[in-house]
């Protein structure tokens, strides 16, 4: 019986302990504090910022920004512009100035056309002659040369009226291309492009050709151009 009874005492009490096991509390975690986290994380920016500061402790120097005002601006506009206005006046006064502009060979297209077709007329007139017509080259200088001109042309053709009665020349200019360079009221400057033509007429004929360029000054009297200086670029 005593064995039978120790056994029945011993199952009590291991079931009493797997009774009190089972209902013991479990163990609860205590929450981690988000004040603790951040201390403890090592990305806060506070402690980057930290990180960058420089050595000596001071903060860094805030970087200088450009700002421009309403007011500078408009101060900056104003005085291009005051210095705009003053070229442009004393530009214009100086064109205003200028003789050339007093020059109408393009605005005054009626009185150019006469001078370029009367000059053209008098250029292949006083520089042709003929060995057997000299009279007519005389007539020619006394009706289309004036002033210094005379002496010039005279002085320019001396050889070839020397020559033209031995040798029987002919010599032809013909005008190929004028141009107005100067035309203010009776006087004028003219480019003259010409082809020349020299010929022996003699036993054996023979023929010469030339170009020539060169400028004459020209005035108009009594109603007619006439050229006044010959100007073959020369010194």
């Amino acid at each position: 019986m005593s064995t039978t009874r120790h056994l029945v005492n011993r199952q009590r009490r291991l079931a009493t302990v797997a009774a009190e096991r089972t209902a013991a509390p479990t163990p609860v975690r205590k929450p981690v504090e988000p004040s603790t986290v951040a201390e403890e994380s090592p990305d806060e920016p506070e402690q980057q910022e930290e990180e960058k500061e420089p050595p000596s402790g001071r903060p860094p120097r805030p970087r200088p920004r450009l700002r421009i005002t309403l007011p500078a601006v408009l101060c900056a506009l104003t005085v291009l512009l005051g210095a705009f206005a003053a070229w442009a006046f004393t530009s214009a006064a100086t064109l205003n100035d200028d003789p050339g502009r007093q020059n109408t060979a393009l605005t005054d297209i009626a009185r150019t056309s006469e001078v370029k077709g009367q000059i053209t007329e008098a250029v292949g007139a006083v520089f042709s002659y003929n060995y057997a017509s000299p009279a007519k080259a005389d007539a020619a200088v006394k009706k289309y040369l004036t002033g210094k001109a005379v002496q010039q042309h005279e002085d320019m053709l001396a050889e070839v009226r020397a020559q033209a009665p031995k040798q029987k020349l002919v010599l032809t200019t013909t005008v190929t291309e004028s141009g107005v360079e100067l035309l203010d009221g009776d006087r004028a400057r003219l480019i003259i492009f010409a082809d020349q033509s020299n010929t022996r007429t003699g036993k054996s004929e023979e023929t010469t050709y030339a170009a020539a360029m060169f400028a004459v000054d020209a005035v108009r009297r009594g109603g007619a151009w006439r050229i006044s200086a010959i100007d073959t670029f020369t010194r």
